[in-house]
């Protein structure tokens, strides 16, 4: 059976994770989160050129849009904001200098109903946390030695916010390199990272809370029963995160070209989330005690 000192090294590993914590939130800090159009308001328009135009003559003809190369010829602009009539004559003169050109899709989202969504999505990242924190902090009220309940929902509300902030540090540094947006679609990547992530350690909690009962509660020694929960659960956690890295690493570079970052998002957070749940849910919880 696999026996690692994690809880004897815990301030290593806890370490690595300030450092991307912190580099995480000062990649936030200082680039921020490019708003898509979901959130900012404005419009999206998908074109599918017969031959694909040269980007910097494509943005010739829209100089404060935001171009996007898709797969088959598509191409994604987004701009702030565009008339019909504007709208009749840029489609005139693409179609002049480039060809044929055919319109995929027309979204035009007003600011009142971006900031709403803004704040709708904010508020679900919040709820979600809290919840399952509450839940965790419950299913776990029989446990009160050594460790009282309530600091297993505390611990599940700070590793899960690790989980999702340094995913959202990359998608910072992405969309300052890369013009990567938060769109809804980012929200929902980092929903599907807490969901996964809180699985994987309400397993490892789980373990503790068993090995309690068998090896006497109190009286047994916390950081030998951690370490030896963490290490019984530890190829279970590996192996199914293993197995869903696998299938969005060939999502990522078999896929399509709109959903990388919503793929790339759920990648990183699903590594990170088996990190700290072997890594630093549990340490945590020792240094707690």
């Amino acid at each position: 059976m696999t026996n690692l000192a994690i809880i004897k090294n815990k301030f290593v590993f806890l370490t690595f994770s300030g450092i991307l914590v912190i580099a995480s939130v000062i990649a936030i800090w200082q680039f921020g989160l490019t708003p898509g159009i979901d959130f900012s308001g404005g419009v999206s328009w998908q074109l599918k050129f017969a031959s694909v135009p040269d980007r910097a003559e494509l943005q010739s003809f829209f100089p404060d849009g935001l171009i996007t190369p898709q797969d088959d010829g598509d191409v994604m602009i987004r701009l702030k904001d565009i008339t019909e009539k504007e709208k009749g004559e840029k489609l005139a003169e693409l179609s002049k200098r480039f060809g044929a050109v055919e319109e995929l899709q027309f979204k035009n989202i007003g600011p009142a109903v971006g900031n709403d969504l803004k704040n709708k999505a904010i508020w679900a990242f919040v709820l979600v946390l809290i919840t399952i924190s509450l839940y965790v902090a419950f299913a776990f009220r029989k446990v009160s030695q050594p460790v009282s309940s309530w600091k297993y929902g505390a611990i599940t509300l700070v590793t899960l916010f690790h989980d999702a902030l340094i995913p959202a540090g990359l998608f910072a540094v992405l969309g300052h390199l890369f013009n990567a947006e938060a769109d809804t679609n980012f929200i929902v990547a980092i929903l599907v990272v807490i969901g996964f992530s809180v699985h994987d350690k309400i397993v490892v909690f789980d373990r503790i809370r068993e090995n309690l009962k068998i090896d006497g509660g109190a009286r047994a020694d916390f950081n030998q029963l951690v370490n030896k929960s963490v290490n019984q659960t530890l190829a279970r956690s590996v192996n199914t995160s293993l197995t869903l890295v696998l299938t969005l690493l060939a999502l990522y570079f078999l896929g399509p070209a709109n959903l990388q970052y919503f793929i790339l998002t759920i990648l990183v957070g699903t590594v990170v989330g088996t990190y700290a749940s072997i890594f630093v849910a549990s340490p945590l919880l020792t240094l707690w005690k």
